[in-house]
């Protein structure tokens, strides 16, 4: 009866794995097929701009305002991974502790800044283009990732440190081993809350110089054609849906890996 249950158990197990990754990708196709079929829309979006000379979006592939989108997002968010991981487990380690209410308030600094207001600050010093934006994305993706890291380490139960250093595991084996194994899910959380918000944020890329999705978006809204602008916040969206919906089938998978192990 035990062995059965335990089947009965592991291929409910097997079920939700195969349907983990459902999800994402059903987004990430839907991604595709707007991405591609935008351009032989024009019947579509001509219902939005009846008397517009021109519906569809043609100054850019939306292709490559796609991956122009997702690098601008992608290096922020390494980035600001990095140094929002780094950062929280430097101030939870014993030597750090006292900076701890600095780096929590250093990082809440970041998101009390409007993105537009970093961007006129940063094109002065480094001029139009990429480089403001992905300035304006790490000082806002920071906290997420910061607090989540905070709050994934300091949940971590001290029985399971103290085994562990009962074992003869040294500080170092203990973080990588014990430590942040367990606080993954909520650091994935706060990477994944980052992530979503800044590829909204990262369309605000456009008005200095840094072509992405947003370009349509601006566009749209200054020859006040509609239909440029719901392409450029379609596209955004559908990617938006795509990666969180990954991110929380990451957290789910180590969720399961953590409670099997």
């Amino acid at each position: 009866m035990t062995h059965s249950a335990t089947r009965r158990s592991a291929g409910g197990v097997h079920v939700t794995q195969d349907h983990l990754w459902m999800r994402p990708l059903f987004w990430g196709v839907l991604l595709c097929i707007c991405v591609a079929g935008i351009p032989y829309a024009d019947a579509l979006f001509r219902w939005l701009e009846p008397d517009a000379r021109q519906v569809i979006y043609q100054r850019a592939p939306f292709y490559a305002l796609l991956s122009r989108h997702l690098l601008v997002v992608g290096v922020a968010a390494v980035v600001t991974i990095a140094v929002g991981v780094a950062a929280g487990i430097a101030v939870t380690r014993k030597r750090g502790r006292d900076f701890l209410p600095l780096v929590a308030q250093l990082a809440s600094l970041g998101q009390t800044f409007p993105p537009v207001a970093v961007l006129a600050l940063a094109v002065p010093v480094l001029g139009f283009g990429t480089l403001p934006i992905i300035m304006a994305l790490m000082l806002y993706g920071l906290l997420p990732i910061v607090r989540n890291t905070l709050a994934g380490l300091q949940e971590v139960d001290a029985d399971i440190k103290m085994s562990a250093r009962a074992m003869g595991m040294t500080p170092a084996q203990i973080l990588y081993q014990v430590e942040l194994p367990l606080a993954a899910p909520v650091i994935l959380a706060g990477i994944r809350t980052s992530v979503t918000i800044n590829i909204a944020t990262a369309a605000l890329g456009a008005t200095v110089g840094a072509s992405n999705l947003g370009d349509p978006i601006i566009a749209g809204i200054i020859n006040g054609n509609m239909a440029y602008v719901v392409q450029g916040a379609l596209i955004i969206a559908l990617l938006a849906l795509t990666l969180d919906s990954l991110f929380d089938s990451m957290q789910t998978r180590w969720r399961q890996r953590l409670s099997s192990s």
